[in-house]
């Protein structure tokens, strides 16, 4: 069953609301779509057992704040935190300071630390899961000597494990510059994971979501590549808990999964396949998630792991494969603008009092994108509060003088 029809499928179960969706073609036309209720999940009451899931986080800024290009990010804490409350609610850990919260794209320095800071300490009081990211972009030059790169790493490292979270060892634009070889690559993380106090997470990001990251690992082509990135894995296995690939290629990471040493996970972070990685394959092999896409979905997520905890492998296809299509629209290319997809569905689900986000990314995608969004989340169930975000959307339209009349 494909995506499309597994959304008709879901959307026929659930009732129409007797509310209307105006919505907009690719090329501007005008159609409608029945705004269907909520799907009537249920929070966990004893957490998510058979896969792990990390939803990554975006940031909500000041509705009055200078969200504008270039500005420092003034960030909304009591909405930004309560949107990572909701996520621990649902069972779901959160990955913060990811590219998600808009890392390289609006979230500098300082305000990349406090949200650790503020995250690491929400999570204690809530009993949440946290991971964060450790990057280089510490540093605002343009290069870096490969001492230079150890030390800005080191410097988030050290920061991230004094917050009691989980350091993910993020991709470095910095590193992508400087490595002339593969060992360059292994002597970095060699250096980074020599100091790592627990376990790290190793992210592997590829270039639809950063182009400036060509060729990391040492090699354009993602086999050779890998090669690297066992070597380094296996050799700190005792430090790595695990994997995160965003490729986009679902058989790369089959591979790269098959190949990692005993006790190291894989975390799918490929948010156009994820619904078929994280099911078992006939070889008992699956991924875990850490997942841009699970910010939207996280009651869709939850639920179906739910299923596949009671053993319903039909039930988590029949409730997640409906959100494969929208996820590939809030991620299609150019896709480092799917930040504006996820801001865009928490505004949606009221998470968010403004459709804002800092350095002025919400202009990131266009009106007809955007409904398509609607149209697919009305469709798979991701519309929490339904009639909200009709009134919502429907406001936008408004707007931009694109609805007029009667119509609510």
């Amino acid at each position: 069953m494909t995506a499309t029809q597994s959304s008709a499928t879901l959307a026929s179960d659930r009732a129409e609301t007797g509310a209307t969706l105006q919505l907009l073609g690719a090329d501007g036309s005008r159609h409608t779509a029945s705004l269907l209720a909520a799907p009537a999940f249920q929070k966990p009451t004893d957490g998510l057992k058979s896969r792990e899931l990390f939803a990554a986080a975006h940031v909500i800024p000041k509705v009055t704040s200078e969200t504008v290009p270039g500005a420092p990010a003034d960030i909304d804490w009591d909405a930004t935190l309560d949107y990572r409350r909701q996520l621990w609610a649902w069972g779901l850990g959160v990955a913060d300071a990811m590219d998600t919260a808009q890392r390289n794209m609006g979230l500098d320095a300082a305000a990349t630390r406090e949200l650790i800071a503020r995250t690491a300490e929400a999570a204690r009081a809530d009993g949440g899961r946290v991971a964060v990211g450790v990057n280089t972009d510490g540093r605002t030059e343009e290069t870096l000597s490969l001492d230079e790169i150890e030390a800005a790493y080191l410097d988030q490292l050290h920061f991230a494990e004094e917050q009691g979270v989980i350091p993910v060892i993020m991709s470095s634009r910095h590193l992508a510059r400087a490595a002339q070889s593969p060992a360059d690559y292994v002597r970095v993380y060699d250096r980074i994971l020599s100091e790592v106090s627990t376990k790290a997470v190793i992210h592997w990001l590829g270039t639809a979501f950063d182009p400036s990251l060509a060729g990391y690992f040492g090699d354009p082509a993602w086999e050779r590549a890998a090669d690297t990135l066992i070597e380094i894995v296996t050799k700190h296995a005792a430090r790595v808990s695990g994997i995160k690939m965003s490729l986009l290629d679902a058989q790369a990471e089959r591979v790269v999964r098959s190949r990692l040493p005993e006790g190291v996970t894989m975390y799918t972070g490929d948010d156009f396949n994820y619904v078929e990685l994280i099911r078992e394959d006939a070889d008992g092999s699956y991924s875990d998630a850490l997942l841009g896409a699970f910010s939207v979905l996280a009651p869709n997520a939850s639920a179906a792991i739910q299923a596949l905890d009671r053993g319903d492998e039909a039930e988590f296809s029949r409730i997640l494969t409906p959100t494969q299509e929208l996820s590939r629209q809030v991620f299609a290319a150019p896709t480092f603008y799917y930040k504006t997809g996820v801001a865009f569905m928490s505004w949606l689900n009221g998470h968010q009092d403004a459709f804002r986000m800092v350095g002025g990314l919400h202009s990131a995608r266009s009106l007809p994108h955007l409904s398509r969004i609607v149209e697919l989340a009305n469709a798979s169930g991701a519309l929490e509060r339904p009639e909200l975000a009709l009134e919502r959307w429907h406001g936008m339209l408004r707007l931009d003088g694109l609805l007029k009349g009667d119509a609510a």
